[in-house]
């Protein structure tokens, strides 16, 4: 919902009312006349970062113990606060709370309601000491990151433990090998999806490297200078379970290269989705024929009655689209933002939060989707055998017999030339027609022209023999835990 078209009052998605009844602003001393009602609603966050409140609510508390730890607060007004933000988060959980569009944004709001003299009344209002809206929104966004980067985590586990199950199935299933989608070399369907399982096994690498460098802590940077209050960082670091701190004020406020970070990452795993996606498409297709997918990921035509459409896969495809416009949307947004803190940064909140939806919806439906691929394992090998897959194992055949390499090349492809003129494979020429293109070649020739024998031949490590690809998913088994 665009912000210029909030309503006077607005469900949110805690199913809670938004009004623009509040009293004038928290900085509002400053000023001669009131904000305008287009100016209160173009500038407003609360239409999208009500999401942030749990952990909004977490960092104040945080602050709020420290606060008491250094001596600021009294033990009577810490008790205060966490009695009343207590209150106000079952308040959001419940629904019941009330965010008001005069108060811009989730942090005047929950301080409002905190203020209030059925909550924490005056002890409210001293929680904002030695603290700023720049690091509390600063430090909000971290919190958030690194739950959904957890979350996350979480579902490509169980997407790399589905084609863990799928390529176990199928080690041993013969289909063809692609470059430039012509038919290349023989591998096993099991080989194929342990590909997929390495794209999603380095994205969660990547996301573990952006979650270390997301977790430090920005809370005690103010506005952009600190604080002059004798304020301890660290032990609000280990409250809320930060790695470290960020150790510039000035960049602790102004910098999002960490959300930016997550959105590289994102769109990396939306890409790997959508090649994967690709291939379920046109694995689909009567052309190839080699899968089939249920059909709660699929719709018909509403004109055609026979048609099975992979609306999922396509649709993974598509959002790929649309993670990579938040990328640079958020690249776009910071390349050219003097220090320290400026407005600009409303302007992360929406792509971040679409980005972990849009990845964390996918994610679930791909581990969902990967189970229920029903493998035509006959199709995969009739298109095996028709793209001569086999010929490469030839020319290596008469490397091993003597024949230099380029020499062997030559001599197959002119093999390939005579099988193909003949409508048959080279394992269906005999021994007569194979020795006119190389003496070297025996009776051994067949072992090798075979589809298992072709497979079994590349027995090492990340090759595509059944042994190698069971030992392959037995070693992510054991890291999977």
């Amino acid at each position: 919902m665009s912000t210029l078209a909030t309503s006077e009052l607005i469900p949110n998605h805690h199913g809670s009312p938004m009004t623009d009844s509040s009293p004038s602003a928290t900085w509002s001393g400053r000023f001669d006349e009131p904000v305008s009602e287009l100016v209160k609603r173009y500038t407003a966050s609360i239409p999208f970062d009500w999401r942030l409140a749990r952990f909004d609510i977490q960092g104040s508390l945080a602050h709020a113990r420290m606060l008491r730890h250094v001596g600021i607060l009294s033990a009577e007004d810490l008790a205060a606060i966490e009695k009343g933000l207590a209150f106000i988060q079952a308040e959001i959980d419940a629904g019941r709370f009330e965010w008001q569009l005069d108060q811009e944004d989730i942090h005047f709001n929950i301080e409002r309601r905190l203020s209030q003299p059925d909550l924490a009344g005056e002890a409210g209002k001293r929680l904002h000491t030695g603290r700023s809206r720049n690091d509390q929104v600063a430090t909000d966004i971290r919190l958030w990151l690194r739950d959904v980067i957890d979350r996350l985590q979480i579902l490509l586990a169980n997407a790399r433990r589905a084609l863990l199950d799928q390529a176990e199935r199928h080690a041993d299933t013969v289909m063809p090998g692609f470059t430039h989608l012509q038919a290349a070399q023989p591998v096993t369907f099991g080989h194929h999806l342990m590909a997929w399982q390495e794209m999603l096994a380095r994205d969660t690498e990547r996301l573990a490297d952006c979650r270390r460098r997301a977790n430090r802590l920005p809370l005690g940077a103010a506005a952009l200078a600190g604080t002059s209050f004798a304020i301890d960082r660290e032990f609000v670091m280990r409250e809320l379970g930060f790695e470290g701190l960020c150790e510039n004020s000035l960049d602790a406020v102004s910098d999002r290269d960490f959300a930016i970070e997550f959105l590289a990452a994102g769109a990396l795993i939306m890409t790997h989705l959508s090649r994967m996606s690709e291939e379920m498409v046109l694995w689909m297709t009567p052309r190839f024929g080699f899968i089939d997918l249920p059909d709660r990921f699929c719709t018909g035509s509403s004109i055609m009655p026979q048609k099975k459409n992979p609306d999922v896969p396509e649709l993974m495809r598509g959002k790929t689209g649309r993670m990579n416009g938040h990328l640079v949307a958020l690249l776009t947004l910071m390349k050219g933002q003097p220090l320290a803190y400026n407005k600009d940064n409303q302007e992360d909140k929406e792509p971040l939060f679409d980005a972990a939806d849009t990845l964390l919806d996918s994610l679930t439906l791909f581990a969902e989707l990967v189970p229920g691929i029903r493998v035509q394992a006959e199709a995969m090998r009739r298109a095996a055998v028709e793209g001569f897959a086999t010929a490469t194992d030839l020319a290596d055949y008469l490397v091993r017999k003597g024949l230099p390499f380029r020499e062997a090349h030559e001599a197959v492809a002119r093999a390939v030339r005579a099988a193909e003129g003949k409508g048959c494979d080279l394992s269906d020429l005999d021994l007569e027609a194979l020795r006119a293109f190389s003496p070297l070649i025996g009776a051994d020739v067949y072992q090798v022209l075979t589809l298992e024998g072709s497979l079994s031949a590349r027995d090492h490590r990340g090759g595509t023999a059944p042994t190698q690809v069971r030992a392959a998913i037995a070693r992510v088994r054991q890291s999977l835990g």
